[in-house]
């Protein structure tokens, strides 16, 4: 007798969301032949907030909190997260089993009038909720004024459009893959804004012991990605980070050598501490919280100490 693999997808309502889980179901299909696939649609706390900054909501696993409860009850199979939104530390009985082929993980610029981060001039507004992309950007232009911004991605270029702001800062990925590349200004290189930790990676989250679901989904997992988005969590995981801290790391595999740059940062700029280390593709783990080491040892620690009160 055949059986039909039946897989249910947890994921949250954006259109970014969607489209993500859509590719992961359109991958699982392209590898099973025999596989019947459904997404769940959930709302997170952080969907409901939307006016509010994430730093002032506070908590951590904000945009993934209800889609793990839906794994842990057993509502849904899988979970799929951008892996920016993962908290380090998972909930009993969870894994990130899978990590997907990176999409480009920079910053980019949008705007309707300015080519440039370098040209938008002083007093502009730039929309971006995120401490860490302030806390760089103001070392590039430190006349910028931020204003917040969240939602979805649509909405966050309509309220650019509408003229609320001067430009909006996005990560690039989520711009990609809804098929609005054509609005991109600028790619920020990463001199200027390190990304955060795990940018432009889909992840899938699973039951420790669901090894079937384990073995459906692993051959979606890319290696190097993978092991970049653990060094950069080791780093996090050792500074206690998550989205409301100004944090930011990214790892590359160069010369069968992973390296990896990090940095905290004071949000008004005024210092930001930035250190980079390579080191062993099998130390991975290891390179990641030396680096966060790294950082404590040249400052990082007393800026963290404002954020963490």
């Amino acid at each position: 007798m055949h059986i039909v693999k039946k897989i249910k997808i947890a994921t949250r309502r954006s259109p970014l969301a969607i489209w993500q889980a859509e590719y992961v179901k359109k991958e699982l299909i392209r590898n099973h032949s025999d596989i019947e696939i459904q997404i769940v649609r959930i709302q997170t706390e952080g969907d409901r907030f939307l006016d509010a900054p994430l730093f002032d909501i506070g908590g951590k696993g904000l945009f993934i909190k209800e889609l793990e409860e839906a794994l842990l009850s057993k509502n849904a199979d899988i979970a799929v997260h951008s892996m920016k939104d993962v908290i380090v530390e998972l909930p009993k009985g969870l894994e990130i089993s899978v990590i997907m082929k990176r999409e480009d993980s920079r910053d980019v610029l949008i705007s309707n009038q300015y080519n440039s981060i370098a040209e938008i001039p002083d007093n502009s507004t730039v929309g971006t909720s995120s401490l860490r992309r302030q806390s760089q950007l103001k070392q590039v232009n430190s006349n910028i004024l931020f204003e917040g911004l969240r939602g979805n991605v649509e909405t966050r270029i309509g309220k650019l459009d509408d003229g609320k702001y001067d430009a909006i800062i996005l990560a690039a990925a989520g711009i990609i893959r809804l098929g609005l590349a054509e609005r991109i200004t600028e790619f920020i290189s990463f001199s200027h804004v390190l990304p955060a930790v795990g940018q432009g990676a889909i992840g899938i989250e699973c039951r420790t012991n669901d090894e079937t679901t384990q073995q459906l989904i692993a051959p979606l997992n890319d290696k190097d990605t993978s092991l970049c988005v653990l060094t950069e969590r080791a780093f996090s995981r050792r500074l206690n980070g998550g989205c409301q801290l100004p944090i930011a790391s990214h790892a590359v595999i160069e010369n069968n050598q992973i390296k990896v740059d990090g940095l905290v940062a004071r949000l008004d700029g005024s210092k930001v501490i930035r250190l980079q280390k390579i080191g062993e593709l099998e130390d991975a783990d290891k390179i990641g919280s030396s680096l966060a080491e790294a950082l404590l040892d040249n400052g990082a620690d007393a800026i963290l100490k404002d954020y963490l009160k």
